[in-house]
């Protein structure tokens, strides 16, 4: 009996052999030069010249998640969809409890605000409660401008001829 699952069995201690195999070849093999320009963050090869000011949505996340799980549903519709008529009431019942859990999931998510990308909800100040000093120019976030030449607006041009 267990002589025809031999073959399974060494096919898995090979991967495992080679794995580790790997991992070790890597650790005795590897140059170690590391240097600030190797282990700075790489961005689409922008060098950053400043931290970033806030954190990455968590919305994007959950859209993320929300798109996976779909694709996961769509992977498994598909079978059952060709094997339909063989599976019977059984496949049915297994079919309505994974849409049941993708459903439940989807749920899940969207009562954690992953669909919502409206403005934030403010609390509301009383009159006067802003500044008359508080600009455009001081309150918009300039992004992705730090080394660029500064170029005047069109009305600045005609003002001053």
């Amino acid at each position: 009996m267990l002589g025809q699952y031999l073959p399974l069995l060494a096919l898995l201690v090979l991967a495992a052999l080679f794995a580790a195999g790997s991992f070790v070849a890597s650790g005795l093999l590897a140059p170690r030069n590391p240097s600030l320009a190797k282990r700075a963050a790489y961005e689409c090869g922008i060098i950053p010249s400043r931290e970033t000011p806030e954190r990455f949505p968590v919305r994007f996340f959950l859209v993320a998640m929300i798109f996976i799980v779909f694709d996961i549903e769509i992977i498994f519709f598909y079978p059952y969809a060709v094997a339909f008529g063989g599976l019977g009431l059984f496949g049915l019942v297994l079919i309505m409890v994974f849409t049941f859990a993708v459903f439940e999931s989807f749920v899940y998510l969207i009562g954690n605000g992953a669909l919502e990308w409206g403005p934030l909800k403010q609390v509301a100040r009383p009159s006067g409660a802003v500044s008359p000093d508080r600009t455009a120019e001081t309150t918009i976030r300039r992004v992705g401008l730090e080394d660029r030449p500064f170029i005047a607006d069109a009305s600045d041009s005609n003002e001053a001829a």
